[in-house]
């Protein structure tokens, strides 16, 4: 639990920094990585069946389902309109309430990884855009 709550201080105080940068930023646009994280569900979900066109730094895009009734901070990931899992819902909570304030995120394939283990078979990075 302590662990969780460091995660989401963490993840917050990277969302706010952001935020604050985004007043100072010149011109064109910047990428802050906020949060690396494996995918929840893959197993589940299209991953397995998608997995061969998968590649590393391909684009995912991230949907909140904020009436989602086993998480309400719900964040899904999809590539190409096909759902691949979600943010896991232990560090989801940043991601989520910077989407519902408008805030411009995006995703990409960190890491595909030939493990049995669906939880480490697909790495996620997140970023806010200035």
């Amino acid at each position: 639990m302590r662990l969780q709550l460091i995660r989401f201080i963490s993840v917050f105080l990277a969302v706010f920094l952001c935020a604050l940068f985004s007043l100072t930023a010149q011109a064109g646009e910047m990428r802050i990585l906020v949060q690396s994280s494996p995918l929840a569900g893959f197993g589940y979900y299209a991953g397995e069946a998608l997995w061969g066109e998968l590649r590393e730094g391909d684009a995912l895009s991230l949907v909140r389902e904020p009436d989602n009734t086993h998480d309400a901070n719900a964040v899904r990931v999809e590539w190409q309109g096909q759902k691949l899992g979600y943010l896991p819902r232990a560090q989801n909570q940043a991601v989520a309430a910077a989407m519902d304030a408008g805030e411009r995120v995006d995703a990409r394939i960190a890491k595909l990884r030939q493990e049995r283990n669906p939880w480490h078979r697909l790495l996620v990075d997140v970023f806010v855009v200035l």
